[in-house]
């Protein structure tokens, strides 16, 4: 019985499931009608903007860049003077503050002038008397000239007379340059500025004997900071970069300078030497800059930036440093042709311009260069320009 009854209720749902299946087919073929539809909203038929990898375009004009070469250069005083005793004696005194800024002619040092000062006593005697001597001849010669006039004595004697009279007068004579030497010693005692400058530390210790003519007799050092110089040198490799292939004092290059903090030193400076040769050692020329130094900030030993503008090169492109693309063989960017398809283009590299490729070969005047998106670029792929302009408008609303 129950086998009877089960196989027309098995028989009813098959059934019922064929009876099904024209009704399931039209529903899958209306949901991916559906589906096809969506997607269609995506096509590039249908949505201008995914026609291509969107990206921002550059396009690129020649322009005149000023040619700036970097190095690093050494502060040092435009006069660099070691301070020495003149005289030999003992070093009483100190009479400046080490590191001080002195001007020219201020009293540094004071070595002992007892010695100096009899000294020059015993020359002022010395000079009196033969003062008085040379008056003694005189008088004699003029006594005995009157005689020999009257042929009272012989011409011997009036001429012996006249020769002591010239013997005096030159005895007088350096007797008085002796008193000036005297005098130029003693002043020598007190030990004076030559320049004015920046004196640096003490290298005799007060009650040190100094003996002039020897090593001992460094007493300091100076250097005068205003105007200060800059020395620098640059490669060959740089100098290639300019028309002359040199630097030339005489022609006016500006000079500018970065300190250690990383600030622009407000002044400008100039050349004011440039070797003549390179410097067969290094394949570098030697040049010197100087500055004005007025508040003392730049100081001798430190170690600056120096930026020289060295004229200007024509007809360049600059490039946007993302945009350019480092290869093992060369350098590279994308371009866009008509049709909007990227294309890599090797180009030649100058210097950093700022944030910008300075190009120097392998692009022309209209070419528009892709700026980013590159990951996705690929040669011939197709790609919806936008201008640097119109992306920053593009993103405004958005950074909002």
């Amino acid at each position: 019985m129950g086998s009877v009854h089960a196989r027309p209720d098995f028989g009813g749902h098959y059934g019922l499931l064929y009876s099904s299946l024209p009704a399931l087919a039209g529903l899958l073929a209306a949901a991916l009608l559906a589906g096809c539809e969506q997607g269609g909203a995506n096509t590039p038929a249908s949505n201008p903007a995914a026609a291509g990898i969107q990206a921002r375009v550059l396009q690129v004009a020649p322009q005149r860049v000023p040619i700036v070469l970097e190095a690093v250069g050494q502060v040092q005083g435009s006069k660099e003077v070691e301070v020495r005793a003149r005289v030999s004696g003992i070093l009483l005194k100190r009479l400046y503050n080490e590191g001080d800024f002195v001007r020219e002619g201020s009293s540094l040092f004071q070595i002992d002038p007892v010695p100096y000062q009899i000294a020059l006593a015993q020359v002022n005697a010395q000079r009196a008397q033969e003062r008085a001597r040379q008056e003694q001849t005189r008088r004699e010669a003029a006594r005995l000239k009157t005689l020999a006039d009257e042929k009272a004595i012989s011409q011997k004697e009036f001429d012996d007379a006249i020769s002591a009279q010239k013997l005096s007068d030159a005895t007088l004579q350096s007797a008085e340059a002796n008193l000036r030497q005297a005098e130029l010693n003693l002043s020598y005692t007190r030990v004076t500025a030559p320049v004015s400058g920046v004196a640096g530390r003490i290298a005799r210790s007060e009650g040190s004997l100094v003996t002039a003519g020897q090593e001992s007799s460094l007493l300091t050092t100076m250097n005068q900071v205003d105007p200060i110089w800059i020395r620098f040198s640059l490669s060959e490799s740089d100098l290639a970069k300019l028309p002359d292939k040199r630097l030339d004092r005489i022609k006016s290059a500006e000079v500018r300078l970065t300190l250690p903090d990383g600030s622009r030193y407000p002044l400008k400076g100039r050349l004011n030497f440039a070797a003549t040769q390179i410097d067969p050692r290094l394949a570098t020329q030697e040049l010197r800059a100087e500055f004005s130094n007025p508040g003392v900030r730049l100081l001798p030993g430190q170690f600056v930036r120096v930026q020289v503008a060295a004229g200007e090169r024509d007809n360049v492109f600059l490039v946007p440093q993302t945009a350019v693309i480092q290869t093992e063989k060369t350098f590279l960017v994308f371009t866009l042709d008509k049709e909007n398809k990227a294309a890599a283009r090797p180009v030649q590299v100058g210097d950093w311009v700022g944030s910008d490729w300075m190009i120097l070969g392998g692009l022309n005047p209209g070419d528009r260069v892709i700026l980013d998106n590159l990951l996705k670029v690929r040669p011939g792929a197709a790609v919806s320009p936008q201008s640097p302009a119109e992306a920053k408008a593009a993103a405004a609303p958005a950074a909002k």
